[in-house]
């Protein structure tokens, strides 16, 4: 396990899972014609964040640097993602105050639904329910994704940070 983190197979993944995920997003939207919430989009934001620590982590699998600025983005991506599913489900679930937004709200220096529209700009309501799966929507299955990843993730840093145990030497 000492070893999977400096794997580019590891990284490749994790890059290759999250752009899975946003594919299917896009196969959601657009094949099955489901429209995205504001919080459906800023989801895909924290996928594309996990995609992009597979990226860096596939690049340079071998610099420590690299891996732990690629632990940083991945850790933050996951967390936010988890959240913000927490409140989509809060919201679906009726358990929720939470106002959703029609547009999204990104900075003005990172305008994606201005730049790329056609994956980030919202067209549908957060409290619609327009998909299920074994009985769970999609922020519940996004749940479990998030959960997943922060799970591998620990289990990556465990292999990061674990030492080899040299034998006592009398």
């Amino acid at each position: 396990m000492y070893l999977i983190p400096r794997l580019r197979l590891f990284w490749s993944l994790i890059l290759f899972s999250a752009v899975g995920l946003e594919l299917t997003a896009l196969f959601f939207q657009y094949g099955m014609e489901l429209d995205p919430c504001v919080l459906c989009v800023y989801e895909r934001l924290a996928v594309a964040g996990i995609a992009l620590s597979g990226l860096l982590g596939f690049l340079a699998p071998s610099l420590r640097s690299v891996r732990l600025l690629a632990y940083v983005l991945w850790a933050t991506a996951a967390v936010w993602g988890l959240s913000l599913a927490m409140e989509h489900t809060g919201i679906q679930m009726g358990k929720s105050d939470f106002n959703c937004e029609f547009f999204a709200n990104f900075p003005e220096w990172f305008k994606l639904d201005e730049w790329l529209p056609a994956i980030f700009s919202p067209t549908g309501y957060c409290s619609d329910i327009q998909w299920q799966f074994l009985g769970f929507t999609m922020p519940q299955w996004m749940l479990v994704v998030y959960a997943g990843y922060l799970l591998l993730l620990i289990l990556a840093l465990i292999g990061e940070f674990a030492h080899r145990r040299q034998p006592a030497r009398w």
